[in-house]
Parts: structure tokens; C-alpha cells; sequence
């Protein structure tokens, strides 16, 4: 499983890269959105990222779930950045369910979080603790930053 760690994902410069080539031993890969009322675990994310030396948070935005990330890139860097401070990647924003599902999250949808459930992102703020031998936790939206064992 190792290979979701050089699945190509688009930035939001509109460049290619992978979890790999974006640093770490760890990644904590998370839909986030600026206007859902999970957003203020940007804070918690943004604090485990610069806590923890070997791991990356990695935010990706996605506007299906009540079109809570409305904004274009560089409104969303902003926001995160000015409210937030975050300084963690931010990719392009990007579909987590349904036809357009990129492939890095066609693999994570199939990793069952710890009450079983296993399948399409269900909202803003699921998060996929990677390891670098491709092992995979998920988390749900109501397990905060704070609250995983890293």
C-alpha cells in the first residue's frame, strides 16, 4: 500500500507532486473547508503539524458537503493563513466522493475508520493518518487533531 505515497496529487500552483516529495515520515491528509463548523480544527491541525517534526499535515479543500469551501485558492490560503496561521500544504481544491474522486482519496475511502465504517468521505474534516509503509488510520470529522495518537 506504500504506493498512495507517490500517487500524483495537484497543488494548488497547479503543479503535480506526492505525499512523498512533500517531506515527512508521516502524513495527516484532511478535507478541510473555511465556512463548516469543524473549520476551527485548522487550529489543532496547524498545531500537531508544527509540534511534530517528522509529520505533514496536508489540507486538501473540497466545496461537497453544503458548499462549505466556496473560494478560490488564494482566498482559501488566506483564510487558513490569517485566521488559522496555517502553514501547512494546501492543494488544489479537489472532489473526495462521487465521480470525480481523485485517486488519492478513491484508496482512502476504502480504509474503515475505527467504528468500521469504510467508504465515501462523509463530511469536512476526515482525516488519514499515513505511515511511511503506507498503513493507513482514518478519522472522523468528530475526532479532532488533538485526540490522535500520533
Amino acid at each position: 500500500m506504500s504506493k498512495i505515497l507517490d500517487i500524483k496529487i495537484a497543488t494548488m500552483e497547479g503543479t503535480q507532486t506526492t505525499l512523498r516529495e512533500l517531506g515527512g515520515t508521516r502524513w495527516l491528509v484532511v478535507n478541510v473547508a473555511s465556512a463548516c463548523g469543524a473549520t476551527p480544527q485548522y487550529k489543532g491541525l496547524q498545531e500537531i503539524h508544527a509540534a511534530n517534526e517528522n509529520l505533514t499535515v496536508i489540507g486538501f479543500p473540497c466545496n461537497q458537503f453544503g458548499a462549505q469551501e466556496p473560494g478560490k485558492h488564494a482566498e482559501i490560503c488566506e483564510f487558513a493563513a490569517e485566521k488559522y496561521n496555517v502553514d501547512f500544504p494546501l492543494m488544489a481544491k479537489i472532489d473526495v466522493k462521487g465521480e470525480g474522486k481523485t485517486g488519492l482519496y478513491s484508496i482512502l475511502s476504502e480504509v474503515a475508520d475505527a467504528d468500521g465504517y469504510s467508504g465515501d468521505i462523509r463530511w469536512n474534516f476526515e482525516k488519514f493518518l499515513i505511515e511511511s509503509d503506507g498503513s493507513i488510520q482514518r478519522f472522523s470529522t468528530r475526532v479532532t487533531p488533538e485526540n490522535i495518537t500520533l
